[in-house]
């Protein structure tokens, strides 16, 4: 059982780092590992095995407090962002996640203001803001599958890495789902809120007024700006948690990412 778990330990080390690097470490690790016989040393080994690999990260912790805290954080930065952006006006009133009028669309909007129609544009974004709310609040238990589903090798990868690497886990692990979770929700959405309909009359006003015709994929679109929105929350959360003291809530996540 210990020579199968050094070797998931040894495999991630030539993941996570350069050549040179790798062979210092695995000096290390075989220094650990062969350094004598006990049975309280040989039950520590592969707690050292850990340390040894995540360097100053995670330092004085076993793997599973490494992997608890990981989990924890990701939980409560999944669960928090989730919960904000589910609820009213969580995308329509923050100004970096609101889903305007796409790009290609935005000659669209300007011809249609011009027009004196800004009232039909303005409820065409406050409908796509409404259906992305919807969606967002309905996704939480992806997030928590795929943080169970956490590995040590993965753990080790989001302790070393960059202030997103938790978030970027997260997109990694849930985009396919959360596309496939979300597009039904949204396109019961935008007719909820009535969106198709708004949008239609948008780009019939237009083709009506402009010899170019434009269409785009609604549903699309919206998905796309909502998993960006979320995952965009999710590292907002993270990098708090990380770098901030106030937001390391529990006594784990303090020994992990506080240091103490």
């Amino acid at each position: 059982m210990l020579n199968r778990f050094l070797s998931l330990c040894l495999l991630s080390v030539f993941f996570l780092f350069t050549t040179t690097e790798a062979q210092t470490i695995l000096n290390k690790v075989n220094k650990v590992v062969n350094s004598g016989a006990g049975t309280q040393q040989g039950n520590k080994k592969a707690t050292d095995v850990i340390q040894v690999i995540a360097g100053n990260k995670g330092a004085g912790l076993s793997n599973d407090e490494i992997i608890g805290g990981l989990k924890e954080a990701l939980s409560l930065g999944s669960t928090a962002s989730t919960k904000k952006l589910g609820s009213m006006d969580g995308f329509f009133k923050d100004a970096a996640l609101k889903i305007l009028m796409p790009q290609e669309a935005k000659d669209v909007e300007k011809t249609l203001r011009g027009f004196g129609m800004g009232s039909l544009v303005d409820k065409a974004v406050l409908s796509m803001n409404r259906a992305a709310e919807d969606a967002a609040s309905g996704v939480g238990d992806i997030f928590i599958g795929a943080i169970k589903g956490m590995t040590i090798s993965d753990g080790l990868k989001i302790l070393r890495g960059g202030d997103y690497a938790a978030t970027d886990y997260l997109k990694q692990n849930t985009s396919a789902q959360l596309s496939e979770k979300m597009r039904p929700v949204i396109e019961g959405s935008l007719k909820k809120y009535d969106v198709t309909n708004y949008w239609k009359q948008v780009f019939t006003a237009y083709n009506r007024l402009s010899p170019k015709r434009v269409d785009t994929d609604l549903v699309n679109y919206v998905s796309s700006k909502t998993m960006d929105g979320i995952f965009y929350s999710i590292g907002q959360e993270e990098q708090k948690i990380r770098k901030d003291p106030a937001a390391q809530v529990t006594g784990l996540l303090k020994k992990v990412f506080g240091g103490k």
